[in-house]
């Protein structure tokens, strides 16, 4: 006689949507991510299987400012904070006062909302792409002049701290590793390094936000900024 194990799984309606349009049953994250880190930052939300972006410039970062952005973008698309169960926010490197706001602005809605909040860097978010195509990945970011790099294995746990370094030893010790930088960050970028080809510039996806919450690649419990003076 067959025996029949039963599984049981529980999910509260607001942490997941089925897709009853499919012939399969897909789970659908619905999140909203802050991003201030650079000069132009963004706002992203993705709920029932859409997504709605707004770039903001840095002057929108202060506590008011960037609360009252965030109110107008959830208004102008017609969606609340009832229609999201988790918050992304970017926790560096960048402006420490900006990425402060940002911080306390996700902690404040999550706790006020009863919504989770994960934080993410931009290190990481650069590299999601390449989860398990490389043995080892580098990733560059450069801030005020300065570059840091860090170093991630294949499934994209940190295998170093930041280091902060030269444009000659990036010329010297990684010109044959892989080494991503994220493309908002190539502007200022040294002219040499930019054109020398070792580099990956990768279009940062707010969507691989997700992927990496799935993986446990984003940090749930000390969420604070990634400052590098």
């Amino acid at each position: 006689m067959p025996t029949f194990v039963f599984i049981s799984f529980k999910f509260s309606a607001k942490d997941l949507l089925i897709d009853n349009n499919s012939s399969i049953n897909t789970v659908i994250m619905n999140f909203f991510s802050i991003d201030c880190s650079t000069e132009i930052g963004s706002l992203f939300i993705k709920t029932k299987n859409k997504s709605f972006i707004k770039l903001l410039q840095s002057d929108k970062y202060e506590n008011d400012l960037l609360m009252k952005q965030i109110l107008i973008f959830f208004e102008e698309n017609h969606l609340s904070f009832d229609d999201i169960s988790q918050i992304f926010v970017n926790q560096g490197p960048g402006n420490f006062s900006s990425l402060r706001t940002s911080l306390a602005i996700a902690k404040g809605v999550g706790l006020s909302k009863n919504i989770k909040i994960s934080g993410y860097n931009t290190f990481i978010w650069s590299c999601a792409k390449f989860f398990e195509q490389k043995d080892i990945i580098y990733s560059l970011v450069n801030l005020r002049e300065k570059y840091f790099i860090k170093q991630f294995d294949k499934n994209l746990k940190s295998s170093s701290k930041v280091e902060e370094i030269s444009v000659e030893k990036i010329f010297k010790k990684y010109n044959a590793e892989f080494i991503v930088i994220s493309k908002n960050l190539i502007k200022k970028l040294d002219k040499k390094l930019l054109n020398s080809g070792y580099l990956n510039i990768v279009d940062l996806d707010h969507n691989d936000l997700e992927f990496l919450y799935l993986k446990g690649l984003l940090d749930k419990d000390l969420i604070k900024p990634l400052y590098l003076s």
